[in-house]
């Protein structure tokens, strides 16, 4: 059975160990040498970054959030371990491992690392698929030739290239489509690298949870299991016409992949659809003088993504969650789009003060849809507020500041409420 040390990248057959190095970091598969979709995930990746930059966290339990009403964003293993888990309310997260180390989450470096280990994927191939900072599809299918080894030989390099330069870990699945390879890199995180080939696909899906499937949220697990459906096993006794009936166009994709079929291509570069960002308070706010600086600063976050991207959306929307939980979300449409922060704050402020303000809240958020290239947006004017198009002025004005001296140059005075 062909066999690749993860450590050495020696290829050799079956064994237990690396007759080359020693280690017992093999992997081994009938297919190893013959499969080319890839998956790639980074192991705990906000988590690994802050113990990358501070040491001292490195034996201790890390969670990534804000605040005891924020939640979850990541947690490394050791707190997983407790329990923790991503999207967790922070407080619930505590009570779990309360000798947890809580950092702040910082985007700008997360975002960083990001780039660079694309740059070291884009080594391997062009075919890549983000789907977030950490984690991407691959193809790398008919890049033997080219490389002069096969593709588990050039992942295996990629995970110990992004450990040595990056301080980062990843794990990997490979298999022969994007379904399986995502599934197989959470079978043995972390540093795992785990293969699924074509010939063992139904056998090896047959006793898996259905809730496997990337996708099924809860209330689908729940629509499955009242049907009957926990296994990949359960699910195949249906036919595809009984499944369309029962679960509409989600049916079919069901009928493909408990079968382990998925046709679809990995895509460079998936359209985004739109730009938003929230925030979770510590405590909750009623006061609209507080809000107002919040939603300063989330449409300007939202404007500064949509600027470096060079586009701009028609719809903005208001997401306001109170403190009971209940969650309102307010939208308008503007005739010709726009990107500009002032422009998005005005129009989500706007659909705040409709709301009535019934109760204090404990997140809001801002964000941008139905986008458009940049070049589109901003040209209506305003007749109702003929100063729009002189503070459009000045806020290009204070983006050119901003790129040449910082951040923090120009500040408005709403931002510090």
């Amino acid at each position: 059975m062909p066999a690749l040390c993860r450590d050495c990248f020696h290829t050799l057959q079956t064994a237990r160990r690396c007759t080359a190095c020693g280690s017992p970091r093999v992997t081994a598969h009938p297919e190893l040498f013959d499969l080319g979709i890839a998956h790639m995930d980074c192991d705990a990746f906000y988590a690994s970054v802050e113990k990358r930059d501070n040491p001292d966290l490195r034996d201790k339990p890390v969670i990534i959030g804000g605040g005891r009403r924020g939640v979850v964003s990541t947690a490394c293993y050791i707190a997983r371990i407790k329990g923790v888990r991503s999207a967790m309310p922070m407080f619930q997260a505590l009570k779990l491992c309360p000798e947890a180390v809580v950092v702040k989450g910082r985007m700008e470096v997360y975002a960083q690392v990001s780039r660079q280990i694309r740059a070291m994927m884009e080594d391997l191939t062009p075919a890549i698929e983000p789907l977030s900072l950490d984690e991407a599809f691959l193809d790398l299918t008919g890049t033997a030739k080219l490389h002069g080894a096969p593709p588990a030989v050039m992942l295996a390099r990629l995970v110990k290239r992004m450990a040595t330069e990056l301080g980062i870990t990843g794990s990997i699945g490979l298999s022969h489509n994007k379904f399986l390879a995502k599934l197989a890199s959470d079978l043995d995180k972390p540093q795992g690298f785990s293969v699924i080939g074509a010939a063992e696909t139904a056998d090896f899906l047959a006793d898996k949870p259905v809730r496997m499937i990337w996708g099924i949220g809860a209330a689908g697990q729940a629509s499955l299991e009242k049907a009957g459906i926990r296994t990949f096993a359960d699910l195949r006794r249906w036919d595809r016409r009984a499944l369309q009936d029962r679960f509409g166009s989600m049916g079919d994709r069901l009928y493909h992949l408990s079968r382990g079929e998925d046709t679809r291509r990995i895509a460079r570069d998936r359209p985004v659809k739109s730009i938003s960002n929230e925030t979770t308070f510590s405590d909750d706010i009623a006061d609209p003088d507080l809000i107002d600086g919040h939603l300063w600063r989330l449409a300007e976050k939202v404007a500064d993504r949509a600027k470096a991207k060079g586009i701009a959306g028609r719809v903005v929307t208001l997401k306001l969650k109170r403190a009971d939980f209940k969650l309102l979300t307010r939208r308008t449409s503007l005739p010709d789009g726009t990107q500009m922060a002032d422009r998005l704050y005005r129009t989500a402020r706007a659909l705040y003060d409709q709301t009535n303000h019934p109760k204090p809240y404990r997140l809001i958020g801002v964000g941008l849809s139905e986008l458009i290239p940049a070049e589109a947006a901003d040209t209506a004017g305003d007749l109702l507020d003929p100063g729009a198009a002189r503070r459009g002025q000045a806020e290009r004005a204070t983006d050119a500041i901003r790129a040449r001296f910082g951040e923090d140059a120009i500040l408005k005075g709403r931002a510090l409420r």
